[in-house]
């Protein structure tokens, strides 16, 4: 039988939801469901602009009945690492946590306890929230800091202007005339549901495109008018050059600069080399770059004058070294040529956007998940200086191996004895997977949260099996476009599994920590709902979206620019700061008051280039999100895992397309297939992010996870530094 949009069995549902894969989207999702069993998977049919999903939620359905799904509670029976495990009850993995957990709390000490948790997926009740709350009234524990994914971008947005919500919504593209994508990759990575088709129909418009990237990626491919390769690490000298034309031919808008920025006065001396008495000059940067100085001359010429122009900002090159630079450098550029707070321009802050950034909902998203209470282990530590203020002590993200192994003999406040890990393949999500597997095996007890045995998971302790997002409601957030998604319950929870909070409540009940809910779900959801002005949260449960009424596009800073003594940006100075004297105060090594181009480690300079001369990016593939769907068969039948490497590097090293290849630096060794190409530019290999680790006896990973090969150190800022590297390429012996 039919309901008027799409072909359904007799007794067959349709649930609408939207889905949650962190894969930058929310796209809507129609899940036909007979017996309690989802037969396929649609996606939205209906008015425009259609949120359609690609290829990752509508290959979901295997993910769901994968045979290695996990569903029952499991304890390691032999040891870490090794992955053998054995099936036990609810009751005995969460006695056995919340024993474990009390009796390293009571004998080392609560910060003795590390809470390793991302977004996972990208919802509010199943999130953050849940185990910072549980573990904070039980007596506290010690929580990571640092933004994995766009640390440099909203380090940069926070102190340039004041937020990080500083984006127009993806339709605003349509009324460029110019748009940069600066590492910028959409058609694999997402940005947003619906960006690409934005971008198409900008270029239809007739907007000119261009990419500036070390690969040809599928968005240069399909959308670019021009293809910029460069060097990575080295955008900021780039964009310093432009700037030296712009300065050099009066292009940039003065009268902008003056009555909305502060500290141009400054950056211009910077970039004349007035301070240092190096010109930032086209010709400066190419030798830097790769990038011809003819290039860059007529790149800076159009940005100044095509009206208005959006430079969409990734964050790829704010991944590096000294990433917070790239991101000043181009919020700079933003501001002279005028293209802020304008239809049709951008904030230059990035391109990325997720529930952390773009569009501001009237709650936010990031603290709208289970209420959070202050951690006591943070009491009576004051809060970091700066733009990114956070209280101590906490530990970067990718020092948690360093922390484990050294403790406070290296200097940390703690000696780490237990891990709580949920919504986080940690071992192949952050540096030096190598390191972490060594610090993994170190500690005394470790519990995770997953759906399958990744590599993390075969470290554990106690494994609670978790529902997908399609067996469990939830509340998520359009990614570039302004929609509330309602993430709806397909099916029940296949075997054991149960919700992230659901888990958690087991658990407080388990550890004796009192007022850990207060409300049940239902009424947890509906407060999500009204907070962001749903109030029909049944007929938004229905249909699954919730479009918020907008006549125009959504334009960042809009108000400040039309009205900027009524609504003075939340800065120091009220205006967007070129100069940041919290910058100059705070005194760190490479946070430069004004943009500048700082070579960072691994960089072409390093002696170690030397040893190891070719620059590592790790990219993301089209079929996982991070590392979730690696195991998805549809989708690894789609895309191979590759090294990409350009046909001048691998003729000087004697390989062909399809070998099998070592990549490898003092920090590991992976083995993986090569793929000789010529999109990408010659010296330079990308090892795509996401693979799951697996070393062999002699410790040779050999699924190609590219982050044996990434270092551990972070930026000044705090940005992790992915893009970072230096590495060898061989033929495998």
């Amino acid at each position: 039988m039919s309901d008027g949009k799409g072909f359904r069995h007799k007794g067959e549902k349709i649930v609408n939801t939207v889905c949650a894969s962190h894969c930058g989207g929310a796209c809507l999702m129609k899940v036909h469901v007979r017996d309690g069993v989802i037969t396929r998977i649609e996606t939205d049919d209906g008015r425009e602009p259609q949120l359609r999903g690609c290829l990752r939620g509508r290959a979901y359905r295997q993910r769901v009945y994968a045979p290695d799904r996990l569903l029952y509670p499991l304890k390691r029976v032999g040891p870490r690492g090794e992955g053998k495990f054995e099936r036990i009850s609810w009751d005995e993995a969460l006695d056995r946590t919340a024993g474990e957990l009390r009796r390293v709390r009571d004998t080392y000490g609560p910060a003795s306890i590390m809470l390793a948790q991302m977004t996972g997926d990208v919802c509010t009740l199943n999130n953050f929230g849940s185990l910072e709350r549980l573990l904070g009234l039980f007596g506290g524990f010690t929580s990571p800091w640092g933004i994995t994914s766009f640390h440099a971008g909203v380090y940069a947005s926070l102190v340039s202007y004041g937020t990080y919500f500083c984006s127009n919504t993806r339709d605003d593209l349509v009324n460029s005339k110019l748009i940069i994508m600066w590492g910028w990759n959409p058609a694999d990575a997402v940005n947003g549901t619906n960006t690409c088709w934005y971008l198409a129909r900008a270029k239809e418009a007739g907007a000119r495109i261009v990419c500036v990237d070390p690969r040809f990626t599928d968005s240069a491919a399909t959308f670019s008018n021009q293809w910029i390769p460069i060097r990575p690490g080295t955008d900021t000298a780039m964009l310093l050059a432009m700037a030296f034309v712009m300065i050099q031919g009066k292009l940039q808008n003065q009268a902008f600069l003056d009555r909305y920025t502060v500290g141009f006065d400054r950056f211009r001396d910077h970039v004349l080399g007035h301070d240092d008495g190096v010109p930032k000059t086209p010709e400066w940067a190419a030798a830097i770059t790769g990038v011809p100085a003819a290039t860059i001359v007529h790149l800076a010429q159009d940005y100044a004058m095509v009206k208005p122009a959006a430079l969409m900002t990734g964050i790829a090159p704010g991944r590096t070294g000294n990433g917070e630079q790239y991101h000043r450098a181009a919020i700079a550029l933003a501001a002279m040529t005028g293209n802020v707070g304008v239809h049709g321009g951008d904030a230059g802050a990035r391109a990325w956007e997720s529930i952390m950034g773009g569009f501001p909902y009237p709650m936010n998203p990031m603290v709208s998940c289970i209420e959070r209470v202050p951690n006591p282990v943070e009491k009576g530590y004051a809060r970091k200086p700066g733009p990114f203020s956070y209280r101590e002590p906490r530990v970067h993200f990718s020092k948690l191996a360093d922390a484990i192994l050294k403790g406070k003999a290296g200097g940390y406040h703690s000696d780490f004895k237990a891990m709580v890990i949920a919504q986080c393949n940690y071992l192949v999500q952050f540096p030096n997977s190598n390191k972490i597997a060594q610090a993994l095996r170190s500690l005394e007890f470790v519990v995770v949260e997953e759906q399958f045995m990744t590599p993390t998971a075969r470290f554990a302790d106690i494994i609670l099996p978790v529902a997908t997002y399609l067996e469990r409601n939830d509340v998520t957030y359009g990614v570039g476009s302004a929609y509330i998604g309602a993430v709806n319950r397909a099916i029940e929870p296949r075997g054991e599994s149960r919700a992230p909070w659901r888990i958690a409540a087991d658990l407080a009940r388990r550890m004796d920590v009192q007022g850990y809910l207060t409300k049940s779900e239902e009424e947890m959801l509906e407060d999500r709902a009204m907070a962001n002005g749903v109030y029909a949260s049944r007929r938004v449960r229905k249909t699954g979206v919730s479009r918020l009424n907008m006549l125009i596009p959504y334009v960042a800073f809009r108000k400040q620019i039309e009205d900027p003594a009524r609504n003075p940006f939340p800065t120091p100075s009220g205006k967007i700061e070129i100069y940041s004297q919290q910058w100059a105060d705070l005194g760190i090594p490479g946070l430069t008051p004004v943009p500048q181009y700082l070579e960072g480690r691994d960089g072409p300079g390093d002696p170690l280039a030397k040893k190891y001369p070719l620059p590592l990016i790790t990219s993301h593939l089209k079929r996982r999100a991070l590392s979730q769907f690696e195991n998805v068969p549809w989708l690894r039948e789609l895309q191979p895992h590759t090294v990409m490497i350009s046909t001048e590097d691998a003729r000087v090293r004697g390989i062909r397309d399809g070998d099998m290849v070592r990549v490898f630096n003092d920090r590991g060794t992976i083995d993986i297939q090569a793929r000789v190409t010529e999109r990408i530019m010659p010296g330079v290999v990308d090892v795509p992010h996401g693979a799951w680790y697996s070393p062999d006896s002699r410790g040779v990973d050999r699924a190609g996870c590219a982050n044996v090969l990434t270092s551990e150190e972070h930026s000044p800022g705090g940005s992790f530094t992915y893009n970072s590297g230096l590495v060898e390429v061989a033929r495998a012996g």
